[in-house]
């Protein structure tokens, strides 16, 4: 479809044809007005006048012919553009019927509406006969708040033909909705905007949509803060695991989520009490003076035995309205309470206390975000007592550690005493002129003889060491070892007990033998000294 009031440079058939009967009827009357005056002026003959004459009358002839086909020509094209026009005047009005847009026309002067379809009817919910009645009521369509701009803007298209804005309108039945009207100029031959017509779509649930993504957009960055702060928080609750800096970094990660007055972390503590590890007021009170933890006894609190029988997130908007809030002691000026339950492994720790002094100041948003921060605080309550455990077993474990260390340098000395006891023993051993001998208690195994001993009895050493006194046949009597194993074993060493030894060679020697229970290389053993016994009158020997 053509703009309105669009130039339009080249002339149409008709026009032409139009133009060509104007042409044709002024040259035959000027051929016929020279014709007549020569006839009258000239001096021709009669043959001549009448052979003009009757061409005279041919040209009239043929003039009439052509006249007739032109009109008959100009009748069929005048039928032919009424159609045309007819037809596009339909199809425009079908267009413009069945688009989901407004389509208008106003006055450029004037700013009345001469043209609007009928989706004016189905978005502004107003009729078409309304803007007939009062072509300038679409003004009273436009949003209060935005008519003055929307009505200044279309003044300015109206010279420089330009318009595009987004702007509210007001249904008949009082609903608001958004609408994006663009516009553009009719001119005339001369380039002055006469019309203004366009086009005003309905975007409300465009508008919609993006209050909706802008709402998104605020949850997006809400939700991102959030993790920010409980990744601070959970950053801050892990980096020393001594309770009191658990307790401190997590009141001030609370302080960032949620306005409070007073905020206390309980922990059971065996039966129906719980302890306040952690509390905090804001603004800041002075700390009292006291030793231990304050403590609560649900047997005391009706609301308190509550909260720890359901372990469920609890929000009081207005503490005045909850019948047992009194019976809870310390929070009596607290007028919006919220309480978190603390849960680590499937194992209830308390709960979080969270109390504004004002009513209705604390929502379900920040019972979310206390919610979320009371699963890293649990676990680090959690690592804070396995802490606490393992710095006790850890004091404990280097205490026995400093005890085991101190014995082992007892031992050590011990052991470099008893080294040097040894190496003294062996060389007394080795080199004393009396005989020594080293056996196992039970059978009498050689274990170590000195020179001296080799030299009394015969044998060498290497004959004598792994060899018990039986096999060799050193006791002459069975009984005289016997009597002395009975006495080593109550503890009574021998002393110069008389008894007889044989040698290598068979020979008998009266000895003078004494012995002693000890311990060497791990075993029992029995210690002896035997001495030559020189006795004139063998009847006295006992």
């Amino acid at each position: 479809m053509d703009k309105v009031g669009q130039p339009r440079n080249q002339l149409r058939p008709e026009s032409r044809l139009i133009r060509l009967r104007h042409t044709a009827s002024i040259a035959f009357t000027i051929a016929a007005a020279v014709l007549l005056a020569a006839v009258f002026l000239s001096n021709i003959t009669p043959r001549t006048t009448f052979f003009l004459f009757g061409a005279f009358g041919v040209g009239i002839v043929i003039f009439v012919l052509l006249m007739a086909w032109v009109s008959g020509h100009l009748r069929r094209e005048e039928r032919v553009t009424s159609t045309t026009l007819q037809t596009r005047e339909q199809e425009f009005q079908h267009m413009a019927d069945n688009i989901q847009e407004i389509f208008w026309v106003i006055d450029a002067q004037t700013k009345q509406v001469l043209y609007v379809n009928s989706a004016y009817e189905t978005i502004t919910g107003r009729t078409r006969e309304s803007l007939t009645a009062d072509p300038l009521s679409y003004t009273n369509v436009i949003h209060p708040d935005d008519r003055q701009i929307v009505l200044s803007k279309l003044d300015s298209a109206t010279r420089d033909g330009q318009f595009d804005e987004r702007f509210r309108i007001v249904t008949s039945s009082g609903a608001i909705r958004w609408v994006w009207s663009r516009g553009f100029p009719g001119r005339e031959s001369d380039g002055r905007i006469t019309r203004l017509g366009g086009t005003a779509l309905d975007i409300t649930a465009l508008k919609r949509a993006e209050a909706q993504v802008e709402a998104n957009l605020v949850v997006a960055q809400t939700a991102r803060t959030e993790a920010e702060a409980l990744s601070k928080a959970t950053l801050a609750l892990t980096q020393d695991l001594r309770m009191d800096h658990v307790m401190d970094a997590l009141l001030r990660s609370l302080a960032e989520l949620v306005p409070f007055t007073c905020a206390r972390v309980f922990v059971r503590d065996g039966g129906p009490h719980v302890l306040a590890l952690g509390e905090r007021f804001l603004p800041s009170r002075p700390k009292p003076a006291r030793g231990t933890p304050l403590t609560f006894s649900a047997e005391e609190s009706p609301f308190l035995q509550r909260i720890l029988n359901e372990r469920q997130s609890v929000l009081i908007p207005d503490s005045r309205l909850e019948p047992d809030w009194p019976s809870f002691k310390g929070h009596c000026e607290l007028r919006s309470w919220l309480s978190v339950p603390l849960v680590t492994s499937k194992e209830y720790l308390g709960f979080l206390s969270v109390g504004h002094a004002q009513p209705n100041q604390l929502t379900t948003d920040h019972l979310r975000q206390a919610q979320l921060l009371a699963i890293p605080a649990a676990a680090a309550i959690q690592n804070a007592r396995l802490f606490a455990t393992a710095d006790i077993y850890g004091s404990e474990l280097e205490k026995r550690l400093a005890d085991l260390q101190a014995a082992e340098r007892a031992l050590t000395q011990s052991e470099t005493q008893r080294r040097v006891s040894e190496e003294k023993f062996q060389k007394i051993f080795h080199a004393s002129p009396i005989p020594f001998s080293i056996t196992t208690f039970e059978e009498g195994r050689f274990l170590e003889v000195n020179a001296a001993f080799e030299r009394r009895y015969g044998y060498l050493r290497q004959e004598l060491i792994g060899h018990t006194v039986h096999e060799l046949g050193f006791w002459s009597d069975r009984r005289d070892r016997d009597f002395l194993l009975s006495q080593l074993r109550v503890g009574r060493p021998a002393r110069q007990v008389i008894t007889r030894l044989r040698c290598k060679t068979g020979e008998i020697k009266l000895t003078s033998y004494s012995a002693d229970r000890i311990q060497f290389d791990g075993k029992s053993c029995i210690f002896a000294v035997s001495e030559d016994m020189l006795v004139q009158d063998p009847g006295t020997l006992n």
